[in-house]
This record gives structure tokens, C-alpha cells and sequence, in this order.
């Protein structure tokens, strides 16, 4: 499909506060695009609404909650006038040992990734219909195959690929296009904070190149920006990311044999990892939960 300018789009993306909701944010102003912020950290999304090239404003608020985006959806169209790209971004994740790991984190990363991902679809899809627009949803490599030590985080993943391709079926032909982002390793605060238990880092350095590099943040996100323009389906942040799709029906059963011979070798390490959300985003998760409940 031939792209479509951003001048003058409204665009939302949430989880803007850091990693690639920031630079998105960045790069979709560059190009003319008018940015709302959503997230948890307000004085960051102050921060960032303040360096961005064009119009923007920006919105405290939870994903998961209903009442609240549904505010937000109509407070940016309030703004805005219209609203026309929408990403859902918003993201946590957890590593480590299921049998070992903190339901409560376990269960906050399905809530936030999966669960805030529709919540945020639903409060905007009547707005989206009205501009006949566009709906990104970030998944993951994640999504195309299983790790161990990270149960919760591919199954949001792959959870947020097949709602997004089932939606994408149900509102095409109201106008509105449905895309999917699948992005592998990237230079971010939560893969930095996931990084930093030992275990967690050389199991991903064991894993067959190109799945065990770090990639730059500003490439990916030129690639979803890309997608954004050309209203795309499935949009990769690094290129063999596409290559994946055709061989993924074999990777459950190939993991399932490998995953359980590196499973054993760091068996004797996997006591006391810690357990929780990671990085600057699950602690802004984690802090901003802490402060609803007192």
C-alpha cells in the first residue's frame, strides 16, 4: 500500500513516557502528526510533550482501567477534533521460573499487555471508525515463538496478535485498518532492566543469532513509522523478524526439546531470581498501583 502523509494526523500512542513509545512519539511529530501521550509517568509525558515538533498534549492514565480511557478517547477527540492512528504500546513484563514466579506480576503483565490493549482498542474504535483510521498494536517476537522464564510475557503477546488479527476482521470494512508490530530484542529500559539478572541475560546470549542481539531503538521505530504510513498489516521491527512467520509452526516443538537441556543447565542459578516487573516501566507500573491502593 502507498503511504499515507502524517501531516495533520492525530496520532495516540501509549506507554509514551519511554523506550518506543517516546521515540515513536519523536519521530510521528517529526513528520507532522498531531501526538497525544498516554501512560503512568506524568512528569515524563510532560517532558516529552514539551520536546515534540508539533501539536501534543498528554493524559495520565492506567490502560486496564475502562472508565479512564474511555475519558481519555473522548477528552483527545475534545482536543484534537478527530483522532486518526492509535498504538498500543503500553507494556510490562516479569522473568524468571513460573513455579517461582509473583502471581500478582504475573498476572499485572497479562493485565497491562493483553486486557490494556483491548481496553485502549475499545475506548477508541468509535473515533477510529470516524476518521476511517488506523490501529497498531506492538506484540513481540514473543508472539511468533515460546521462552522459557517468560510464561506471562508470550502469552500476552501472542494473546495481543490474535485479538488484533481478529479484530482486524471485524472492523475492516467500517474503514478501519488493524495492524500488528512484532519487534525482537531492542535497546529499551525493560530489556536493559531484564538484563540485569544474570540468568535472565546469558540465556538470551545462548540463543541462536539473530534472536540474540540487542537491537537499536532508532531503526525499529523507523520501521513502525514506516508501517504507520502505509497502514500496514504487520509491520517488523528488525528484518528477519518476517522470516519467523514462515517456520513458526516448528518452534514449540524445537523449543520445547532445546528449553528443556538449557533449563537444566542453569537449574542450580534459578533459586532467589527476583521476581517482579522490570525496569523503569514495570517500577512506574509497580509505584503507581502501590499509590491507587493507599
Amino acid at each position: 500500500m502507498s503511504r499515507v502523509s502524517l501531516e495533520g494526523q492525530v496520532a495516540v500512542v501509549t506507554g509514551a513516557a519511554r523506550g518506543v513509545g517516546e521515540l515513536l512519539a519523536r519521530k510521528l511529530s517529526a513528520r507532522g502528526a498531531k501526538v497525544a501521550l498516554v501512560g503512568l509517568e506524568e512528569e515524563a509525558l510532560k517532558e516529552v510533550s514539551g520536546r515534540l515538533h508539533s501539536e501534543s498534549a498528554y493524559w495520565y492514565a492506567d490502560v486496564t482501567d475502562h472508565e479512564t480511557m474511555g475519558r481519555v478517547a473522548q477528552e483527545v477527540k475534545e482536543r484534537f477534533g478527530k483522532v486518526d492512528i492509535v498504538v498500543a504500546n503500553a507494556g510490562v513484563a516479569t522473568g524468571g521460573p513460573f513455579a517461582d514466579s509473583d502471581p500478582q506480576a504475573w498476572r499485572r503483565v497479562i493485565e497491562v499487555n493483553l486486557i490494556g490493549s483491548a481496553v485502549t482498542a475499545r475506548a477508541f474504535l468509535p473515533v477510529l471508525v470516524e476518521s476511517r483510521g488506523y490501529l497498531l498494536q506492538v506484540a513481540s517476537l514473543a508472539a511468533i515463538t515460546p521462552a522459557p522464564m517468560m510464561t506471562a510475557y508470550c502469552a500476552s503477546k501472542s494473546g495481543v496478535e490474535a485479538y488484533a488479527h481478529s479484530l482486524r476482521a471485524e472492523v475492516g470494512y467500517q474503514g478501519v485498518r488493524v495492524g500488528v508490530a512484532y519487534l525482537s530484542w531492542t535497546d529499551t529500559d525493560m530489556v536493559r532492566g531484564a538484563d540485569q539478572d544474570d540468568v535472565m541475560r546469558e540465556l538470551r546470549q545462548r540463543l541462536p543469532w539473530p534472536s540474540n542481539k540487542t537491537y537499536p531503538l532508532g531503526p525499529a521505530v523507523d520501521r513502525i513509522v514506516a508501517g504507520i504510513e502505509r497502514r500496514s498489516a504487520h509491520v517488523y521491527g528488525q528484518w528477519w523478524l518476517r522470516g519467523m512467520q514462515g517456520v513458526r509452526g516448528y518452534l514449540p516443538a524445537l523449543i520445547g526439546t532445546v528449553g528443556q537441556r538449557e533449563m537444566k543447565r542453569f537449574a542450580p542459578r534459578l533459586q532467589g531470581m527476583r521476581s517482579g516487573l522490570v525496569g523503569a516501566g514495570g517500577a512506574a507500573d509497580e509505584a503507581a498501583r502501590a499509590t491507587h491502593r493507599n
